[in-house]
């Protein structure tokens, strides 16, 4: 068993209205070293397998569903996890 943490952001060069709201909104709250924020997704999946196929897996979800290449960016970290 592998728990995969995935990183889902925009890209650099989309523009991010969202999190322009949020730095905004934290400049008014007196947090004014707050230069840029940029918003994204995390998740956590538990998935069974080895490694390479874990890793294959987890490439083909996020490039099919958990993320837009068009202008979103991932990535993802796998960790074995201890089963209780």
């Amino acid at each position: 068993m592998y728990k995969v943490k995935v990183f889902v952001t925009l890209r650099e060069s989309v523009l991010d209205p969202q999190g322009k709201a949020v730095q905004q909104s934290l400049t008014n709250l007196g947090y004014e070293g707050v230069q840029d924020v940029r918003i994204g997704k995390y998740m956590e999946l538990t998935i069974d397998g080895s490694n390479q196929e874990v890793e294959k897996t987890v490439q083909e979800m996020c490039e099919k569903l958990l993320s837009n290449p068009v202008v979103e960016d991932y990535r993802y970290e796998i960790e074995e996890s201890v089963q209780q």
